[in-house]
């Protein structure tokens, strides 16, 4: 039996294809003219922060985006808001380091039109290691180290609503509370869904606090759990309905 010979396909359009080969290297940064820039006061004894938090966290996003370190990411950012005709100013690197350690992120997002249903999962990130083919042809001189990050995603916008970052000690059900206090608690969540990982007491129990429904599948061999809690009897439903 021969083996059929491989489908080629050629490009036809060329101007389209062309046009979309130069949009790779287009970049356009928004800024927002009501940004808080400036820090506002604390009404507190002491020097109030030049900077506010927002500042500091679109500087270190720059840096971030582009793999800068903090004296260019200060040089790039005076070039933004020259070419946006801004007379804001700039934080020097050493405020950015400063800052940087107990800078609390907010990520914007987008709400549904509804309640919020939550996807719970987790992933691995490898944060020290060496390559894969240096260590199959040479072998590893030390081991690799990871990073787990624990995501909270609304399935109607796949927008990221929690997320937590440990290291690989921490398991999956040990998360779930931190990511849905994350949560406005005046927010309302329809459903949270997760895998197996999380079919734990303490995770029903957040899970029913929150007024929400769980969506998880009961592990293999899963029997009833005793108690008349809210959360347990959301898994016995569960259990049953299965």
């Amino acid at each position: 039996m021969t083996k059929p010979a491989p489908k080629r396909y050629r490009t036809t359009n060329w101007k389209a294809y062309n046009q979309a080969l130069i949009q790779r290297g287009s970049l356009s940064v928004w800024l927002d003219m009501s940004m808080p820039w400036q820090a506002a006061p604390r009404g507190k004894r002491g020097r109030t922060q030049t900077y506010s938090d927002a500042a500091i966290q679109f500087c270190l996003t720059i840096k971030n985006l582009f793999g800068l370190a903090l004296r260019q990411t200060i040089g790039f950012i005076q070039s933004l808001l020259k070419l946006a005709c801004l007379d804001w100013g700039v934080p020097d690197y050493s405020t950015l380091s400063r800052r940087q350690q107990t800078l609390q992120v907010k990520i914007p997002y987008q709400k549904g039109s509804g309640a919020l249903h939550l996807l719970v999962d987790s992933t691995g990130i490898k944060m020290l290691g060496e390559g894969e083919w240096k260590t199959k042809k040479h072998g590893a001189e030390y081991r690799r180290q990871w990073r787990k990050v624990h995501l909270g995603i609304d399935a109607e916008t796949l927008q990221i609503r929690a997320i937590e970052v440990t290291d690989n000690r921490q398991g999956d059900a040990q998360m779930l509370p931190s990511l849905l206090a994350q949560i406005p608690a005046d927010e309302p969540i329809g459903c949270v869904s997760g895998d197996g990982a999380f079919d734990t007491k303490a995770c029903h129990e957040a899970i029913a606090a929150r007024g929400a429904i769980g969506c998880i599948p009961t592990r293999k061999n899963a029997r009833p759990w005793k108690g008349n809690s809210l959360g347990v009897l959301a898994r016995n439903e569960i259990l049953r309905a299965t």
